[in-house]
C-alpha cells in the first residue's frame, strides 16, 4: 500500500524562503531570534542615541555650568505623589535645603518639601551649543529657577552629572571606533598576507608581531602623550595617541587570521578560485576570510568595548583624557579616594553606563556569533 505524505503550503513556502535567502539574511534571521543580543542591541542604541546623538538637547544644563550653592549634591528623585499624599499629573522634584551638620559641621542636603518645581518640557536655561554649531538656550525638559534638577546629583563643583554623564558618553563611545577600524584592516590584511603565503613574509611578519605585543602599553602611552605636540587640545593628544596605539594593537588578530588560513589554504575551493584566474588578494577576501565570519565579528564587536575599558582605565589613572575634556574614565577620577566613594557614592553612576555597554556589546557578539555560524542556520 502506498502512502504519500503531503507538506502543508506554508511548510513548502518557510523551506523555498529558506534555501533561497542570502548569507545575510540568514544571518539576519537567526539574529532575531538570540534574544539577548536584541536586548545588548536596543540598550546600545538607546545609550548611543541620549549620548552621541541627542545629548545636548536632553541635558537640563551646560557641560561646564557651576552651581556654587550645591556641590556633591545627591541625586534628586522624580516624584509624582507629594508629602502630604497627592498625586500630581506632572512629575516634580522637591529642592533642597543646605544645613551644618552639628557633629561634622559639613554642610548636609535636606528635602525641602515646601518647594515643590514641576518638571517642565521646552524651559529655556544655560547657553548650550547643539552639535557643537547651533547655539540655544532651549532644553528638552527641565525645571524653572529658582529651582533646580540633579538627576544624577553634582560634583565637588556643583556641575550637573547627569549632563556631565550624557556628554562624556559622547566622547567614549566614539573615540575608539577609529582605532577598532584601523587594527581590525591591518590584523586581517597582514594575518590573510602571513598566513596564505608562508614562508619568509610568513617569518618576518611573526618577527614583527612578537616584538609589538613585547612592548608595555601604559610606559608606552606615557611616552606618547609626552612625545605629541604640548599645544595640541587634550582631544587631539588622546586621537593621535588612539591611532597610534591602533597600528600596534591587531597582532593579536593577525595571529589567529594566520592560523585560519594556515588550515584553510589547501582546501579545494582555495584551489578551485585559483584555476579560474582568481588574484591571491581576492582569495583571502572573497573566500578565505568570509569562511570564519563569526570569529571576525566576534572579535570586531569585543575590541570596541575593549578599547573603551581602556579609555575609561587610563584617564582614571590620569594617562589618558584629562580636564575640561569630559569622558567617563574622566569623571571617574574624581573618586579616586575611600572617603568620596563613601560619602558621594553617586559619582559612580558613569560607571553604570561603561558596564551596561560592555556587556551589551557583549551580547550583541555572542548574537552575531551564532548567526554568522553557517552550521546553526538549520536548527
Amino acid at each position: 500500500m502506498n502512502m504519500t505524505i503531503q507538506v502543508p503550503p506554508a511548510a513548502d513556502e518557510n523551506v523555498e524562503t529558506f534555501y533561497a535567502a542570502s548569507q545575510w539574511q540568514l544571518m539576519w534571521s537567526a539574529f532575531k531570534k538570540h534574544r539577548m543580543a536584541m536586548v545588548g542591541s536596543f540598550v546600545l542604541l538607546f545609550i548611543y542615541l541620549i549620548t552621541v546623538a541627542f545629548s545636548d538637547l536632553l541635558s537640563p544644563y551646560s557641560i561646564e555650568g557651576v552651581h556654587a550653592d550645591y556641590p556633591y549634591a545627591p541625586p534628586q528623585l522624580i516624584r509624582f505623589i507629594d508629602a502630604e499624599g497627592r498625586f500630581h499629573l506632572r512629575p516634580f522634584v522637591y529642592g533642597w535645603l543646605v544645613e551644618e551638620d552639628p557633629v561634622t559641621w559639613e554642610d548636609i542636603f535636606v528635602k525641602d518639601t515646601e518647594a515643590l518645581y514641576p518638571i517642565k518640557l521646552g524651559v529655556r536655561g544655560e547657553q548650550v551649543k547643539i552639535w557643537g554649531t547651533f547655539k540655544t538656550d532651549w532644553h528638552l525638559f527641565g525645571v524653572e529657577e529658582p529651582g533646580v534638577m540633579f538627576l544624577f546629583g553634582t560634583d565637588q563643583l556643583g556641575r550637573d552629572l547627569f549632563t556631565r554623564t550624557l556628554h562624556a558618553g559622547r566622547i567614549s563611545l566614539s573615540i575608539g571606533f577609529i582605532g577598532v577600524a584601523i587594527s581590525f584592516v591591518l590584523g586581517n590584511l597582514l594575518g590573510g598576507i602571513s598566513g596564505f603565503y608562508g614562508g619568509p613574509v610568513d617569518n618576518i611578519i611573526q618577527r614583527i608581531i612578537e616584538f609589538f605585543i613585547s612592548i608595555p602599553t601604559i610606559p608606552l602611552w606615557m611616552a606618547l602623550a609626552a612625545a605629541l605636540p604640548p599645544e595640541w587640545p587634550t582631544i587631539r593628544v588622546y586621537l593621535g595617541i588612539t591611532i597610534i596605539l591602533s597600528f600596534l594593537g591587531w597582532t593579536g588578530l593577525a595571529r589567529v587570521v594566520r592560523g585560519k588560513l594556515l588550515e584553510l589554504r589547501e582546501e579545494d575551493f582555495v584551489m578551485a578560485a585559483k584555476l579560474v584566474g582568481e588574484t591571491d588578494l581576492g582569495i583571502i577576501r572573497r573566500h578565505l576570510l568570509p569562511s570564519f565570519l563569526s570569529y571576525l565579528i566576534v572579535s570586531l564587536t569585543l575590541s570596541v568595548p575593549g578599547m573603551i575599558l581602556g579609555e575609561t582605565a587610563l584617564s582614571f589613572l590620569g594617562l589618558g583624557l584629562r580636564p575640561p575634556v569630559v569622558s567617563w574614565g574622566v569623571l571617574l577620577s574624581t573618586a579616586q579616594s575611600f572617603q568620596t566613594v563613601a560619602l558621594y557614592p553617586w559619582l559612580f553612576i558613569p560607571a553604570g553606563f561603561v558596564i551596561a555597554v560592555v556587556l551589551s556589546f557583549n551580547f550583541m557578539g555572542d548574537g552575531l556569533r551564532d548567526a554568522a555560524d553557517p552550521y546553526s542556520h538549520g536548527r
